[in-house]
């Protein structure tokens, strides 16, 4: 039975994500899935191999759009991951990226999904208390380990955004 290991993937991410969940995906000699996220479509139908037809969330459009993966994400991914002698592949996801990557983490029976955290900005901070973070809501809502790599720790004697000044 095959292994997986999901990384949720973005545009300008940090590599080290990619590279952490590589070395995940390496020691549990599983396929590492790189999975993006649309959060402004919502998944109509898997068309599998990583594309999907969706519609935007807006409901302005009612026509419904294939979404692939990234060319110059996969590109990077590539530049990060090949010759590794790592399997790996792509997924174009939609909808609330949470639900997405649980839903993909479901189907795969992976055995962890991997994310990195946000900047720490007071905007990012926000956005994230608004909208709730992708990690705490993957770690409440799957049965399977979620894996936080820390992108910008804040030394702990600095306070943190969203701590009153």
């Amino acid at each position: 039975m095959s292994q997986y290991v999901i990384v949720g993937v973005v545009p300008g991410q940090p590599d080290t994500v990619v590279e952490q969940a590589a070395a995940f995906a390496a020691r549990f000699n599983a396929e590492l899935v790189c999975a993006s996220v649309d959060a402004g479509q919502h998944q109509v139908y898997d068309l599998g191999y990583g594309t999907m037809t969706s519609l935007p969330l807006t409901g302005d459009s009612p026509e419904r759009a294939e979404e692939t993966f990234d060319p110059e994400l996969t590109a990077r991914l590539a530049v990060l991951l090949d010759g590794r002698g790592l399997p790996w592949s792509t997924r174009a996801l939609a909808g609330n990226p949470a639900r997405a990557l649980g839903d993909l983490a479901n189907t795969l029976n992976a055995a962890m999904i991997v994310v990195g955290t946000r900047e720490a900005t007071l905007r990012a901070s926000l956005q994230e208390f608004i909208n709730g973070s992708v990690a705490a809501q993957l770690a409440h809502r799957q049965h399977r380990p979620v894996v936080v790599i820390p992108l910008a720790p804040i030394p702990s004697d600095q306070a943190l955004p969203w701590d009153p000044a």
